[in-house]
């Protein structure tokens, strides 16, 4: 895969786009699922246009779109007991830079996409910082291309908000840019309607959580370490409407499930075999569940904070390769149905406990991008010719097709025989002998 060429960068850059008008001057307090240590990274999204949109135009409009999204304009901070992390809203303003790329919409995407590489990273400027805390919380690169095109950047610290919450957030800025008076919806603030409990009750067990069970250190391996120890390439696999479909036709007449059951079930499954686990290991799936409609009350309409908590599927790797997949399936709808208003409420008091970490040592994290309204976001040159991660690591993504609503890709990084053995089994499926063989179990 070829590199792209470097950024041009004219004038002093980047800029420090702050609020148009005065902004509360406050601290946001931000709720466990926020400030859990799982979350200390940015959300960083790659979008190509065909049709550039003026720097000026885009500034002006994130000034505006920024007085209603304050928290974005502030700085992240240790509380002063040191126990949780919050927002200084000081309007201190989002990083925004841009750039010349000499290359054109057409060629990024034939030489380029859709695998992330090394050299995509020259299209968000490296704010320069000590750690992740000292990074403002939204820095964004506007990179015009040779054939008018542009590509936009973005980098938005997960503790502030979830995927629902960029793609909100996004959508506030590109409905401020094509002029509209008044955005779709209103920015809910406040984190204190997920407040923990006093006393904290955790009332569910949480498998998803390591410190939650004892485990036998030496009855497993960790997979995290493993993976994060060598060289990573990634593997992108689109799976179109006809291919979704013949993977539900595996689990019907007799089991009902959504494209994600399925896909998240296969996806799984390929994975324990091209890594080749133990077959007595026991593994888990980590999926997002967005809970805002699950509490009681709902959350509030424009909430922008961590509205997910993640559900947690587990199996014997024997299990979960040499069993068929409606069972792979049926697990996963079980997990998804213990995310009820009391589990969330454990899972709050759980994270009081700061000592409580996401374990990833046995597990595939799945996160959905794909229902999010991302690939429609439109600054006033017309929706996306591509939209995805600037990056790609070892957790899955489930990612939208600019060209195809229905369908979906499949991201994740892994070594680099082990993304040939991931491309054979998630492809695997569709000879026809197979799908037969699949079908026989249901």
């Amino acid at each position: 895969m070829q590199e792209l060429p470097d950024c041009l960068y004219e004038g002093e850059q980047p800029s420090l786009i702050t609020p148009s008008s005065p902004t509360p001057n406050q601290t946001l307090y931000l709720s466990n699922l926020d400030d859990h240590h799982f979350l200390r990274f940015s959300i960083k999204y790659l979008y190509l246009f065909q049709k550039s949109i003026p720097s000026l135009t885009l500034k002006d409009s994130l000034a505006r779109v920024l007085v209603d999204y304050y928290p974005f304009a502030g700085r992240i901070r240790v509380s002063d007991d040191g126990r949780k992390l919050e927002v200084d809203c000081n309007g201190e303003g989002a990083v925004f830079a841009e750039a010349f790329m000499d290359i054109t919409c057409q060629e990024f995407l034939d030489q380029h996409s859709p695998k992330p590489n090394k050299s995509w990273r020259k299209l968000l400027f490296k704010v320069q910082a000590q750690g992740f805390l000292d990074i403002p919380p939204l820095v964004l690169q506007v990179t015009y291309l040779r054939c008018g095109g542009m590509i936009l950047c973005s980098a938005i610290n997960h503790c502030i908000c979830d995927g629902i919450g960029t793609s909100q957030f996004l959508h506030a800025w590109a409905h401020a840019t094509t002029s509209q008076p008044h955005l779709p919806t209103r920015p809910f603030h406040s984190r204190h309607v997920l407040d923990p409990r006093n006393p904290p009750r955790v009332t569910h067990s949480h498998p998803g959580f390591t410190g939650t069970t004892t485990i036998d250190k030496n009855s497993t391996f960790d997979i995290c370490k493993y993976l994060q120890s060598q060289p990573l390439a990634p593997a992108t696999l689109t799976f179109s409407t006809s291919h979704l479909l013949r993977l539900k036709k595996t689990c019907a007449p007799s089991l009902k499930c959504t494209t994600f059951e399925v896909l998240a079930a296969h996806t799984w499954r390929s994975w324990a075999q091209s890594l080749e686990l133990p077959l007595t290991m026991l593994v888990k799936l980590l999926f997002s569940v967005n809970m805002r409609k699950k509490l009681n009350p709902e959350l509030p309409q424009g909430y922008y904070g961590n509205g997910f908590v993640l559900a947690c599927a587990e199996s014997k790797v024997h299990d979960l390769v040499d069993g068929n997949i409606y069972h792979v399936v049926k697990s996963i709808q079980e997990a998804k149905a213990r995310i009820t208003d009391e589990y969330v409420r454990s899972t709050i008091d759980l994270l009081q406990d700061k000592t409580v970490k996401t374990d990833v040592s046995s597990s595939l994290v799945i996160s959905e991008w794909a229902r999010l309204g991302l690939e429609e976001l439109d600054l006033g040159g017309g929706k996306p010719m591509y939209m995805g991660p600037l990056t790609s690591d070892i957790y899955c993504l489930f990612l939208p097709v600019a060209e195809d609503n229905d369908a979906i890709r499949v991201q994740m990084s892994l070594p680099e025989d082990v993304v040939k053995r991931l491309e054979y089994y998630m492809v695997k499926f569709l000879d026809g002998k197979d799908n037969e063989d699949e079908n026989s179990y249901v």
